[in-house]
């Protein structure tokens, strides 16, 4: 009933602070007034489709991470309600999406929203809109993620269904005003931890509460994690929202446009909601421990969610209403395709000291090394010892990632090919081999403590059934692996994919992952520290190293053979002056490609031979610590088996 009553309120809102900038967005593109059904129907059907992804999201977090499953790795009860709870949220949000896309066609062609409806009409502006797009895969994947909360029971599939999840929301968050403009490329990085960030704070708080009105099992230690994500996710959204803001609106335009005071409305609720609502948790994590407190939760809860709604209602209209105008000077045709100008060809300064900064890949490398020295730190306030040099390679790992996605390396990288297949190695051939030295899940399973007996599982017991889980073992198999890893290159850039993906911002996000992903999980097996879930025997990690080095050379040398350009009509679109012979770039990148194979090999080489030499010292010190403990047993049974055989030996001889 809160959830509904909730839902209501921000409706009414996003619907009524529309009413602010009716026409304006319309005028502005030269349409007609769309009508009111249009007009009012699409913020509240938005708010509907926002609510469902809430619930279903936050549910499913807390079947996750919050409740504890049983030792077997099912579900227990507590969880299973919450994953049926988040299977009607799914369904909520499924409607609301396809509701979504006959609204999103109507508005943008300035048309009352009956007009569009015939299957004709919608399935043409829909393959014309690339947001409407988005919504349509948007309802796919929340009706089978409601599928899915039909059938999961146990731990691992609820983990999977989160993240599908989470996935649902990434098609909105590359359409609307962050993924248009100048500076597109911030803005949408920022959205994204923005809106992560609210849907796991507010689904969160939401599924606390109805596991604590239907009086579950390990409330306390429910209410913690949740205090401890719903934190983290307000230092996202209060960073993230800034920075977005700031792309969007000038300091000067927040008191005097429509956009700017929407802004300071919800810039207000969050607060509230950061200061007192994290100081109330705590007090109320603090009652609970002692047996009290459900109350107090429910009334604390109930008040946040208010306002939590009140502000998705602000959010909705906030997205109705166009930015100011003359805030930024007009973007010019590069800008408008990649996010930021490129005055300037690539030289070797540039490359390595023209810094912009990538929000998602710059952040991940700064959070990476900050979490693994703060594990080797806290092995060594327990008195225990961590090898330095996987300290530095790890930290090599993370040095590589920033630079290669936050140097002007990634800067070039969307617009330059060869920029592009320098960031490709050093994210799929270097950084991994860093990274898979540096044994970040031995280092994890010695910081976190097991679970007692009794004792709910923690984050030592997630990260242990992840290791071990189906989708490790068949991901690390030697041949899935090297398929992966050899031949995602030919996939990519031979089959046509680079091109459509080139225009698109989510896609090099999306390439930039899979780069990382598939190179982790080549040189895990191989030379990494972590015991992997398919142990292979050094021939075979010799074998599947140079298995991998023909494809990388015949890839090389394919792009440099080439005569016709990859993503010609891309990087002529971009209209840069200094960048005219596509196909001279082309074959620096297939160089690049060719050579970038041996150095990694040289690498790997260097960690199998000195992990052999320390395997062979382990074993010889384990050999004589056995001898000096019983005297050299071994050594003296074999000597008086020798000397019994040539005893027996020496009558047949005479």
């Amino acid at each position: 009933m809160l959830v509904v009553t909730a839902g209501v309120l921000a409706a009414l809102i996003a619907a009524a602070l529309t009413t602010l900038s009716a026409g304006a967005s319309h005028a502005l593109l030269g349409l007609p007034d769309p009508g009111p059904i249009t007009q009012y129907g699409l913020p509240v059907v938005r708010v509907v489709a926002e609510s469902g992804a809430v619930v279903c999201i936050g549910s499913l977090l807390l079947a996750a991470f919050g409740i504890p499953a049983k030792r077997s790795g099912a579900l227990a009860a507590d969880g299973y309600a919450a994953v049926r709870t988040a299977g009607w949220g799914a369904a909520v949000w499924c409607v609301g999406a396809a509701l979504m896309v006959p609204f999103i066609a109507a508005d943008a062609t300035g048309r009352p929203v009956t007009d569009v409806l015939s299957t004709e009409v919608l399935f043409g502006l829909v393959d014309a809109l690339e947001e409407a797009k988005a919504w349509a895969l948007t309802a796919l994947l929340a009706f089978i993620v409601a599928l899915a909360c039909r059938v999961v029971l146990s731990w691992g599939w609820t983990v999977a269904a989160f993240g599908l999840g989470l996935l649902g929301l990434f098609p909105v968050i590359a359409t609307g005003h962050s993924a248009s403009g100048g500076a597109h490329d911030i803005a949408t990085n920022s959205l994204l931890f923005h809106l992560f960030g609210a849907v796991l704070w507010v689904g969160g708080l939401i599924a606390l509460l109805a596991h604590a009105a239907r009086r579950g099992d390990h409330l306390p230690l429910v209410a913690r994690r949740f205090s401890r994500i719903a934190l983290v996710c307000w230092v996202a959204m209060a960073l993230s929202g800034v920075i977005n803001s700031l792309v969007r609106v000038a300091p000067s335009q927040l008191f005097t446009s429509t956009y700017g005071l929407l802004l300071v409305f919800k810039i207000v609720g969050l607060v509230l909601l950061g200061v007192f609502g994290y100081a109330q948790r705590r007090s109320v994590v603090h009652r609970l421990d002692e047996g009290a407190g459900r109350a107090a939760l429910l009334r604390l809860g109930a008040v946040e969610v208010l306002i939590m709604f009140a502000t998705i209602g602000v959010a909705v209209a906030l997205g109705r209403t166009p930015p100011p105008a003359g805030n930024t000077a007009v973007p010019n045709r590069t800008e408008l395709l990649i996010g930021y100008p490129l005055d300037a060809p690539p030289t070797l300064f540039r490359l390595l000291f023209d810094f912009r900064f990538d929000l998602v890949y710059g952040t991940l490398a700064l959070v990476l090394a900050a979490s693994y020295l703060w594990g080797v730190h806290r092995l060594r306030q327990r008195g225990d010892r961590w090898p330095v040099g996987r300290t530095i390679a790890w930290l090599g790992g993370c040095a590589t990632i920033l630079v290669a996605t936050s140097s002007g390396i990634g800067k070039y990288a969307p617009a330059v090919f060869s920029a592009h297949m320098g960031q490709h190695m050093l994210l799929s051939m270097l950084a991994p081999v860093f990274l898979v030295l540096a044994g970040p899940t031995s280092l994890a399973l010695r910081v976190f403590k097991p679970a007692g007996k009794n004792q709910p599982p923690g984050p030592r017991e997630w990260l242990l059934a992840f290791v071990h889980s189906p989708v490790t073992r068949l991901l690390t198999n030697p041949i899935v692996a090297l398929a992966l890893f050899v031949g995602s290159f030919y996939a990519l850039y031979f089959s046509g994919l680079f091109d459509v993906a080139l225009s698109q911002h989510w896609a090099h996000l999306a390439m930039n992952a899979h780069f990382l992903l598939v190179g982790y999980v080549f040189y895990w097996p191989v030379i990494g520290i972590d015991p992997a879930p398919r142990p292979l025997p050094p021939i075979g990690k010799v074998g599947l190293v140079f298995a991998s080095m023909p494809f990388h050379a015949f890839f090389g040398i394919a792009l440099m053979m080439s005569q016709k350009p990859i993503g010609e009509n891309f990087y002529r679109g971009l209209d840069l002056p200094w960048l005219t012979d596509l196909l001279a770039e082309q074959q620096l990148g297939g160089g690049l490609a060719w050579a970038s194979g041996e150095a990694p090999l040289v690498v790997v080489m260097l960690a199998l031979l000195i992990q052999w030499s320390r395997e062979d010292h382990r074993t010889a010190r384990r050999i004589d610590r056995k001898a000096d403990a019983d005297g050299d047993a071994d050594l003296a049974a074999y000597n008086e088996m020798l000397k019994q055989l040539a005893e027996q030996d020496t009558p047949r001889r005479s």
